[in-house]
């Protein structure tokens, strides 16, 4: 069986603000030439003069978060549905998110943050999208959450978008990765804190045209599907790949993935690129390695979940690719205080979202900190538009025009799948995928210097030098029309 091959490499944005302010001193006398006087300072502060108007009073900051009644969160995800495994690294770590950020442990749900109650209220929505409707209509007008957060199925955070416009409340999103979130759609309510497609398919692709020119793609016929099959098909023809065959689209409770696997191999392509979420993905590898897919071609796909890397990526040992998130790559104190408390309260390391969960609250916090407890909308989407916080994953920058979380992603070699702690990896790199900007057509001005719909010329785009002059290959006539007699 041919060992799969995925490649990616690496493109890092660091923001640096640096700023300086000085005062300047007033002399004691005015020097009696024109010469350089030197003034030395007073060694006491000179009475104030009574016929002068006082200074003005500077208010100093509040000492702390304050508001008049708890601010309530409504934390939706999938606890016993189809991506229920996904779901339970949301909500653990969300809860671990808050406790970090506010500096204690939460009792029943409630944190305190300075002299502010914040409660976090959790529904399980089994990625289904009428039930995701029903409970966040509950948690509006009946718990009456001053916010949102969630979920995991894209097709669900899109219901999800639309009840937080209607209602005026912000949503937080992860970590659902559809372009279309922050994509066609777009609206102000809505920021994510979880990558997007294009995140995932500007990673592969340029690593992965360096091995393989042509390629064939299958996705699952939802939001999430449609977006890893647009990011991907337009990440390797920028690097110079060729997709030769229409993309694939399977239901996504698809069981017999016979079909499919035999339109992949009709493809003729030299790699198949997956991208798939839930348990899906279980059929989908027993069908190919059964028709033979992958003896023929290489797979494009990054890697996944703990509990599933021996499963699937058991001929894949010494390999490399890409990753979302895994425990060992980041290096900060935040990823290294998540180890430990997911390690001692729930017996295993982080997983592939838990980041995701923990970023989730801290931006969420960051936010309230940033409005002063104000939860109207018009207030945190001012302090979320741009907002740059740090999380396990390094530092998050909530981008304005889109709401897009640009964020590191890792590249890994696998170097074993036994190890009883899952560090299965080779640390390689950490990359900072850029992203066009995918808003409908009558929001595209939002988007100003950002690419708009493809990358374009937005990764590693020459500087284009100035013309050295106007130039013409005739002569430009001027009528010159006045009057004269």
């Amino acid at each position: 069986m041919k060992t799969f091959r995925i490649l990616m490499t690496v493109l890092l944005i660091a923001i640096v603000a640096l700023a300086a302010c000085g005062t300047e001193e007033e002399p004691t006398a005015a020097p009696e030439t024109a010469e350089e006087t030197v003034v030395e300072e007073p060694t006491t502060a000179p009475e104030p003069d009574p016929t002068e108007a006082p200074e003005e009073t500077v208010e100093e900051p509040p000492a702390g978060l304050t508001c008049d009644e708890p601010i309530k969160v409504g934390l939706i995800t999938d606890l016993t549905g189809a991506l229920a495994i996904y779901g339970e690294m949301i909500e653990r770590s969300f809860m671990l998110g808050m406790e970090y950020a506010t500096g204690a442990p939460g009792e029943e749900g409630v944190f305190q943050l300075d002299d502010c109650q914040i409660e976090v209220i959790v529904r399980d929505d089994q990625s289904n999208p009428e039930t995701t409707a029903t409970v966040a209509r509950e948690l509006i007008e009946v718990e009456q959450v001053d916010l949102l957060v969630g979920t995991v199925s894209s097709g669900a955070t899109a219901t999800l978008q639309e009840i937080a416009r209607e209602n005026d409340i912000v949503l937080i999103v992860g970590p659902a990765a559809a372009n279309d979130i922050t994509g066609v759609n777009f609206n102000e309510n809505t920021f994510r804190v979880s990558r997007n497609n294009y995140q995932d398919a500007v990673n592969q692709c340029e690593f992965m045209t360096e091995d393989y020119s042509t390629f064939v793609q299958i996705a699952p016929d939802y939001a999430f599907g449609w977006g890893g099959a647009q990011g991907f098909r337009d990440a390797c023809t920028f690097f110079g790949g060729e997709f030769v065959a229409d993309d694939i689209f399977a239901p996504a409770d698809t069981t017999d993935f016979t079909p499919y696997m035999e339109q992949i191999l009709d493809s003729g392509a030299e790699a198949w690129v997956v991208t798939w979420a839930g348990g899906g993905f279980i059929p989908m590898m027993d069908s190919a390695a059964e028709m033979g897919v992958t003896d023929e071609m290489a797979l494009g796909t990054a890697f996944i979940n703990n509990a599933l890397i021996p499963v699937f990526f058991g001929n894949a040992v010494g390999t490399t690719a890409g990753i979302l998130y895994h425990y060992s790559a980041p290096d900060n104190p935040i990823n290294d205080w998540l180890i430990e408390q997911t390690v001692d309260r729930y017996g295993v390391p982080p997983d592939l979202f838990d980041a995701d969960g923990m970023n989730a609250a801290i931006a969420l916090l960051s936010a309230l900190q940033a409005s002063g407890g104000d939860t109207s909308s018009a207030a945190l989407i001012g302090a979320l538009e741009g907002l740059e916080f740090d999380g396990p994953k390094g530092t998050i920058y909530l981008r304005p025009e889109d709401h897009v979380a640009i964020q590191d992603m890792y590249i890994l070699t696998l170097a074993n799948i036994d190890d009883p702690d899952f560090m299965f990896y080779d640390y390689v790199k950490t990359t900072r995928p850029p992203v066009p900007c995918l808003l409908p057509e009558e929001l595209q001005d939002r988007c100003g210097d950002l690419p708009i719909g493809a990358l374009g010329e937005f990764v590693e785009a020459p500087a284009e030098e100035p013309a050295a002059g106007l130039t013409c290959d005739e002569p430009i006539k001027v009528g010159l029309i006045t009057d004269l007699t």
